[in-house]
């Protein structure tokens, strides 16, 4: 029986939000005494990027602070998050949980929210002692979920996404006041703006010389090529270029607090790029991410991993650093074997990742696979049309550096059949990523890769289940789209978040769903 399931067998008769409450709390055991502090915990999160760093091989875009911090930690060649979008990545971050256990499944803007009882990362970190802080957005429902001690001021940039990015030098001064107000031990969460749409070619001064289309080349993922994709480009790696020069005043800072040697480091992207195939997608390129560690004199220096990871691991990264029993609840594994030791270690043979669209009007459930090879999306409502694809093709919102149709038509046939792929897919997709990194070929229909594709069709299926995976039952796939289909047509022009009386129904149902799941 897997580990989820086991936690509500252990406490019987309970409701399903109790149990999901208390399990992990049961297992809040008292650090561990010693002669060695625990450390202080420095988690950076960056919008809407790809392992887009020198450090991964970009050529295109300069990184030195981040290239330094690989090399004076490990760096992951293969990161992943469990959905290509904002909101349901980052609960994963907080819970260690797959977006549909704890119910964050969409967009918090968009009224999405977890189950009742949900214990996140800064509930495990105070009940052993840490001061907790978090600078920049949360985006995850409800906030009071995730009760950080410090907070900057509701009314301050940095309390909330700052896309406008205003006011960027004061990210590291105000950590700066949070690293030397305490004794105890401190976890700091520090998210920052960029590289998150709109682009910003420059502000602040930052990046001191900004990059141009002329001197870039489109991320290989969009297949297609224009001035105008070239010109966003640009700016994504502008934005790339000020994230760096920004953890740099970061980890100054923390440099001259004294507590530097005794701080663990760690960085990542929330969820891949903004362009077409990227973010909101479950090819590589949305759900892939950098992640670098670094723990002085502990982890390895220099050291790159091929080993498949998972955001899910950060959470038991953590405990596990902080000397905090892992809940046997969590799917995810620390990290520590890879940061320690040279010799492979197999944390995961399989990576999954989910995806509902993260809002009404871009709803398209999907669920994925990956082992060191193979992928497998699975495309559950294959019928109808992707409406990523429209809303990326006519550039609407945030979508304005998407892939236009003349810019697909001018691109050559692998790349438009690509495309085709993405905007009609079939109920499977395939890809060999050895020889097909970016998912142009699409081998679900090749009878060479039936075995490949009936295996990894099993895999999906289990983890669904064992994970107790609402959408895996097709009653409850239909009525969720029922209700989803409800909402577009009730609210046309996609302003239900306006509405102070709207509520989501499908928690209440998944959640039931669950529960009875639990008690088979």
């Amino acid at each position: 029986m897997n580990g989820f399931k086991r936690v509500f067998k252990q406490i019987a008769q309970q409701t399903i939000a109790m149990a999901l409450m208390l399990a992990p709390l049961i297992c809040l055991a008292a650090t561990q005494k010693g002669s060695t502090a625990r450390p202080n915990i420095l988690l950076i999160v960056s919008e809407d990027n790809g392992p887009d760093l020198g450090c991964y091989g970009n050529k295109n875009v300069n990184t030195p602070v981040l290239d330094r911090l690989a090399a004076e930690g490990v760096r992951f060649e293969n990161a992943f998050v469990t959905y290509s979008v904002c909101s349901p990545s980052r609960s994963s971050i907080f819970t260690g949980l797959y977006p549909h256990q704890n119910g964050q499944t969409g967009l918090a803007t968009h009224k999405y929210h977890m189950y009742p009882g949900m214990v996140t990362m800064p509930v495990y970190l105070k009940k052993a002692g840490y001061r907790t802080g978090c600078i920049g957005k949360i985006h995850v429902n409800p906030e009071s979920a995730i009760p950080f001690d410090f907070r900057p001021a509701e009314q301050d940039p940095l309390a909330g996404d700052n896309f406008s990015r205003k006011n960027m030098k004061a990210y590291a001064t105000v950590a700066d006041h949070f690293i030397n107000n305490g004794s105890d031990p401190f976890f700091l969460m520090v998210n920052y703006p960029d590289a998150h749409f709109p682009f910003v070619t420059q502000t602040e001064g930052m990046p001191a010389r900004p990059l141009t289309g002329d001197e870039v080349s489109v991320p290989p993922f969009v297949g297609a090529d224009s001035k105008r994709l070239r010109g966003f480009t640009a700016n994504y790696y502008n934005c790339m270029e000020r994230l760096d020069e920004m953890v740099g005043d970061l980890l100054t800072k923390l440099q001259a607090s004294g507590k530097a040697e005794n701080t663990l480091i760690m960085y990542l992207g929330d969820h891949g790029a903004q362009f077409s195939r990227g973010k909101c997608s479950n090819y590589e390129a949305g759900l892939k991410i950098p992640l670098i560690v670094k723990w002085p004199g502990k982890t390895a220096v220099a050291a790159v991993r091929k080993e498949l990871v998972s955001a899910l691991d950060l959470l038991p990264t953590i405990l596990n650093a902080a000397r905090i029993s892992i809940p046997p609840s969590l799917p995810g594994k620390p990290l520590q074997p890879l940061l320690f030791n040279k010799e492979r270690h197999i944390l995961h043979e399989y990576i999954f990742a989910e995806g509902d669209g993260s809002a009404a009007m871009f709803y398209y459930p999907r669920r994925s696979v990956r082992n060191n090879r193979f992928k497998l999306i699975h495309n559950l409502l294959f019928q109808r049309e992707n409406p990523k694809f429209y809303y990326y093709a006519n550039n609407i919102g945030h979508f304005g550096a998407g892939t236009r149709q003349q810019e697909i038509e001018a691109s050559p046939a692998v790349v438009q059949n690509a495309y085709a792929t993405w905007k009609h897919p079939p109920e499977f997709e395939l890809y060999d990523l050895e020889k097909d990194p970016y998912e142009f070929h699409n081998l679900s229909a090749n009878p060479h890769y039936a075995k490949v594709l009936h295996n990894l069709k099993k895999v999906l299926f289990k983890w669904q289940q064992q994970t107790a995976d609402p959408l895996s039952d097709k009653n409850i796939l239909d009525r969720f789209t029922q209700e989803v289909d409800s909402v577009n047509q009730a609210y046309p022009g996609h302003d239900y978040p306006k509405d102070p009386n709207f509520q989501w129904r499908y928690p209440v149902y998944f959640f039931d769903y669950i529960k009875s799941r639990a008690r088979d």
